[in-house]
């Protein structure tokens, strides 16, 4: 048995807080604060923002409810997030038995980054990384006996992004989370027009590849919408705000999108 190598919490006390029953209450209040919808089908895949929970909290926690009637059936989270501080070749895995939170660990699928053999390895990358990391408090919060497969990619990455979804697609069991901003730092009214046609060619499955101007997890979505394609996911825009919207200043927003992703309905 190989031996426990954890991934610490880098962003606890910045980006969420670091007491866990705060940071614990937080998740609760977030989630049961999500829209109202009417329980359906569980999503496949979702696509889900990842800035400081202040920030883009509530838009996260609308496509995790989602979730939210279907938590026991779920055993893997597979999460894939771009890599902003270190530069990833391709799709790298952080080297860990297991990635913590203040609220608990989850277990990290290794078996599962073995059989891959496109995943590198990249315990750099993912040290100070947080666009995985803010995930986990939802995830734990959700389903905390699932497993997680944690991955950082590259900007340019799709292609690789794309085969190590359907490598680790699984069945039932596993939902695939790409996380990600849309545009950044622009005036409230340009972001939200930009981030309107951005999600319009996400909900489309549109073909050609998004740039990092408007998503900074461009190369997961682009990816993870040629998988949509090839499997007849239905796309589903489920928020659509920025920080303009939730808790900064409105000269310069950052965009906040979340999607889910449906199997096709049986004809």
């Amino acid at each position: 048995m190989p031996p426990e190598v954890i991934r610490s919490p880098a962003v606890a006390g910045s980006f969420y807080p670091a007491s866990p029953a705060s940071l614990d209450a937080l998740v609760k209040r977030l989630l049961a604060g999500a829209a109202a919808r009417e329980p359906g089908p569980r999503p496949k895949a979702l696509i889900v923002p990842h800035a400081g929970y202040v920030y883009s909290g509530p838009i996260a926690a609308n496509a995790y409810a989602l979730l939210a009637p279907h938590a026991s059936s779920i055993r893997r989270f597979v999460v894939l997030g771009p890599a902003h501080r270190v530069p990833v070749a391709g799709v790298a895995a952080p080297g860990a038995t297991r990635m913590r939170a203040p609220t608990g660990d989850l277990a990290v699928d290794v078996d599962a980054i073995v059989a891959v053999p496109t995943i590198g390895t990249s315990a750099a990358a993912h040290a100070q990384e947080h666009s995985i990391e803010v995930q986990l408090p939802f995830l734990i919060a959700l389903a905390p006996h699932a497993s997680v497969v944690p991955l950082a990619f590259g900007h340019g990455g799709s292609h690789e992004v794309a085969g190590v979804m359907r490598a680790l697609w699984g069945g039932d069991e596993t939902v695939v989370i790409v996380s990600s901003d849309l545009s950044h730092y622009l005036p409230y009214d340009v972001g939200r027009e930009e981030d309107v046609r951005t999600a319009a060619r996400i909900v489309a499955l549109d073909e050609s590849p998004l740039s990092g101007e408007q998503a900074c997890g461009a190369a997961g979505i682009t990816g993870l919408l040629a998988v949509a394609r090839e499997r007849r996911l239905r796309p589903v825009l489920v928020d659509l705000r920025s920080s303009g919207d939730t808790a900064g200043p409105r000269e310069g927003v950052v965009g906040y999108g979340a999607f889910a992703f449906y199997d096709a309905e049986p004809s």
